[in-house]
C-alpha cells in the first residue's frame, strides 16, 4: 500500500480582514491554492472581528479549495466569531479546531482513512452550493 502525503499550508489570517485586506491575503494563499487537492488550515487567532468581509473571504478560500477537491479548516476561533459563523449558518460549513496541530492531524487521519483520497465532501459541497 503506498500512502502520499500531501502538505498542509498553515496561514494565520491578517487582524482585519475587510476588503483590501482579504484581497491581498488571498493573493498571497493563491500559491497554496494552485495546487491539486489543497489542504489549507487558516489560523483565526489574530482576526479580531468576523464581519460579512471575513466570511465572504473564508467562503472564496473554501469555494477555491474545493474547486480543486481540497479543503480549508478553521483554528484558534473566538467564541465571538464562531457565533457569528453560526448566526449566519457559515460555521457548519468548515470544521474548527483549537489548534494548528490538531487541524494538520486531521487531514493526516482522513487521509489514512480514506486509502489516501480525500474523504468525499458531497454534502458539504451541496451546503456551500446554496448558501451562495
Amino acid at each position: 500500500m503506498t500512502l502520499h502525503v500531501r502538505s498542509v499550508a498553515v496561514k494565520r489570517l491578517p487582524e482585519s480582514l475587510d476588503a483590501k485586506h482579504g484581497r491581498l491575503f488571498f493573493s498571497e494563499l493563491e500559491a497554496c491554492m494552485n495546487v491539486d487537492r489543497p489542504l489549507i488550515v487558516l489560523d483565526c487567532s489574530q482576526v479580531k472581528q468576523m464581519d460579512t468581509s471575513a466570511i465572504h473571504f473564508l467562503l472564496c478560500c473554501l469555494e477555491e479549495a474545493m474547486k480543486r477537491n481540497g479543503d480549508v479548516k478553521l483554528t484558534s476561533i473566538s467564541k465571538g466569531s464562531k457565533a457569528i459563523l453560526d448566526l449566519n449558518g457559515v460555521g457548519r460549513l468548515f470544521e474548527m479546531f483549537d489548534t494548528n496541530a490538531e487541524a494538520v492531524a486531521s487531514f493526516r487521519r482522513a487521509s489514512v482513512s480514506a486509502g489516501g483520497q480525500t474523504p468525499a465532501l458531497s454534502n458539504r459541497q451541496h451546503i456551500a452550493e446554496n448558501a451562495a
